[in-house]
């Protein structure tokens, strides 16, 4: 089982944005001394939801300040960006780390980002598949042209090329996509990248999502093997205390402001009614599903998810305190109380 920390760059209200990304490089670099496997940065634009604007760009800095964790963005978002410049970024974070970097991506949602960014609204709504593509050929290609109905250029040379990597197998940095439907689930098993399924869904709906993944993988063509091996990340929270009372209340306190501040501050770019969960019902929700409680129940929660779902890899949110030191300790807890009772 492979047990990394979400970092969100989460900015709790009282606190500055230096604040939250200062904590967001600590969680890092903690959880590189507590054992985890990885880190999994977050990317949003002009919320305080996350303050992390750049994922790829942070990923950078951690992958210098760290020596053998993981870093992978959850996720970068493609529409607001051109396919072959993250490309670029994603080659050359592959190349200089060892191939330690894990590139995640999704579409993001219809906010007002594809106005900023030039994208526009088809970007989001239909462009996702062209710029899906065309990233994971830049991957895995050592010259790349397009003519679709979104990008067009001649044909260039990749550099860095992923596949020279000195330290790598030839097979360029892994793909990552976000799903949150059967559409975008369909989407990443016809291409067999493995999914990243969020911190909001129970193990019943993260179960039917890897069945549906692995049926239209197989009907894609994909071998058996690369289905047993897809490797997906299941998102979600563990806050840790002697009791579960204790953990549930920590982040029952901080929370709700954050959520309520944070989601409350996303703007639609066609001005579309968009409706908001519950800050404090949700946060209970998280609670109920993921590992949150003594090492021993969160150890029991990420057992039986795996065996629930197959999933064995997990992306855990451990700043939901908002406190830098509660952060630390909660990630230096799972590393040495939670990772021992799942070998």
């Amino acid at each position: 089982m492979r047990v990394g920390a979400f970092v969100l760059a989460a900015q709790f209200p009282g606190q500055g944005q230096g604040e939250a990304l200062h904590r967001a490089v600590r969680t890092a670099e903690v959880a590189e001394e507590a054992g985890l496997d990885s880190v999994w940065l977050a990317e949003h634009h002009f919320v305080p939801y996350g303050v992390c604007p750049s994922a790829v760009t942070l990923a950078a800095l951690l992958l210098g300040r760290t020596r053998q964790l993981r870093v992978g963005t959850a996720v970068s978002v493609l529409p607001s960006t051109h396919p072959v410049a993250l490309g670029e970024q994603a080659a050359l974070l592959h190349v200089t780390s060892g191939g330690r970097f894990t590139l995640g991506v999704g579409r993001g949602g219809p906010w007002v980002d594809l106005e900023v960014f030039g994208a526009g609204l088809e970007a989001y709504e239909t462009g996702f598949p062209e710029d899906l593509d065309l990233l994971r050929r830049w991957l895995t290609e050592p010259r790349v042209g397009a003519a679709g109905a979104r990008h067009g250029f001649r044909e260039v040379a990749v550099v860095p090329c992923p596949a020279q990597a000195l330290d790598g197998d030839g097979s360029g940095p892994e793909v990552i996509v976000a799903c949150t439907s059967p559409t975008s689930v369909r989407l990443a098993a016809e291409r067999g990248l493995p999914m990243l399924l969020g911190m909001h869904s129970g193990d019943e709906e993260k179960a039917e999502m890897v069945a549906l993944w692995g049926r239209t993988a197989r009907e894609a063509g994909h071998s058996p093997e690369t289905v047993r091996a897809a490797g997906h990340v299941s998102a979600g929270v563990c806050q840790l205390a002697d009791r579960t009372a204790d953990a549930r209340e920590a982040l029952l306190k901080a929370m709700p402001g954050w959520l309520r501040q944070g989601l409350d501050a996303h703007v639609t770019v066609d001005g579309r009614q968009r409706s908001m969960r519950d800050p404090v019902a949700y946060t209970e929700l998280l609670c109920d599903l993921h590992p949150v409680g003594s090492p021993a129940l969160a150890a029991d929660r990420l057992a039986a998810t795996a065996e629930r779902t197959g999933i064995t890899r997990f992306a855990l949110l451990t700043e939901g305190s908002g406190d830098l030191a509660a952060t630390e300790e909660n990630v230096r807890r799972l590393g040495t109380e939670v990772l021992p009772l799942l070998v």
